[in-house]
């Protein structure tokens, strides 16, 4: 009731009559302008703008050709290793000596490259198609390194060409000396196996490894070079490590996928 008799008070002043009516203070109108400007740029935002991505894989320093597994062509007992861990040899190069029934026969290279493992020892028997050593594509000392990054399936078809690649190098201290710089060169179409993996890196270990969560997608990346570092690439750092990398070194890759706009999000 006393809030009534002070509203029929004021009806009854008519002094009061033809004062202007305050539709709201002058915060409210800051507060919303402020919220129409907010607005306005995300809509903007939200139509020509883009947002970054990347995403990481496992991967792996190699010569752009690969490796591959040399296998006995006979059965018998190894009666000599005639190659060495790190040798690099010619296509055709003599690697064991078999002594079989038939008498003794020769595993050889198939092409030029570098002995990056040897499986066999004098006085193993081995049997036709046995892994006896893997041997890494290289024809010369001074041949380019690449890192093959083995990128979940579900990822690959967003990966731009020439896309920035960082790597963190498993034998390279990324706190000093910072990550490799590098930039796709190609894509490929179709899954990895861990048997064609394990035919291009010549280890069968990693074939398993890299595809435990699945079948990946094989993305081959050319390491920016560098006369300036000791590496002979590029690091975030600048000098990077003060030593030469070396082939079938581990690392993680860091792929920038193609940018996506907001908008797309919110369409089905």
């Amino acid at each position: 009731m006393q809030f009534r008799q002070q509203a029929l008070a004021k009806l009854q002043s008519p002094e009061e009559l033809d004062l202007p009516v305050r539709l709201a203070r002058p915060q409210g109108w800051l507060a919303l302008g402020v919220t129409v400007v907010v607005m306005a740029a995300a809509s903007v935002w939200a139509v020509t703008g883009s947002v970054a991505s990347t995403v990481s894989a496992q991967a792996v320093l190699t010569h752009g050709q690969g490796s591959y597994l040399l296998q006995s062509p006979v059965t018998g007992q190894v009666s000599s290793v005639l190659a060495r861990q790190g040798q690099r040899l010619p296509a055709g190069a003599p690697v064991l000596k078999v002594r079989t029934a038939q008498g003794d026969a020769t595993v050889r290279t198939v092409a030029a490259g570098r002995v990056t493992t040897l499986a066999a020892t004098i006085g193993q028997i081995i049997r036709t198609g046995t892994d006896v050593a893997a041997v890494e594509k290289i024809a010369h000392a001074s041949d380019p390194l690449y890192a093959t990054v083995y990128v979940p399936a579900e990822n690959a078809a967003a990966i731009p060409a020439h896309a920035p690649v960082d790597l963190t190098v498993s034998s390279v201290p990324t706190e000093r000396y910072g990550v490799l710089r590098g930039h796709v060169k190609s894509v490929d179409r179709v899954a990895q196996s861990p048997q064609s993996i394990a035919a291009f890196l010549g280890d069968s270990q990693l074939g398993e490894q890299f595809t435990r969560k699945g079948r990946p997608v094989a993305v081959l990346v050319a390491l920016d070079r560098s006369r300036s570092t000791r590496s002979g690439y590029r690091w975030s750092t600048g000098g990077g490590p003060p030593y030469r990398l070396d082939s079938m070194t581990l690392a993680s890759g860091s792929v920038r996928l193609a940018d996506q706009r907001p908008l797309d999000w919110l369409l089905p």
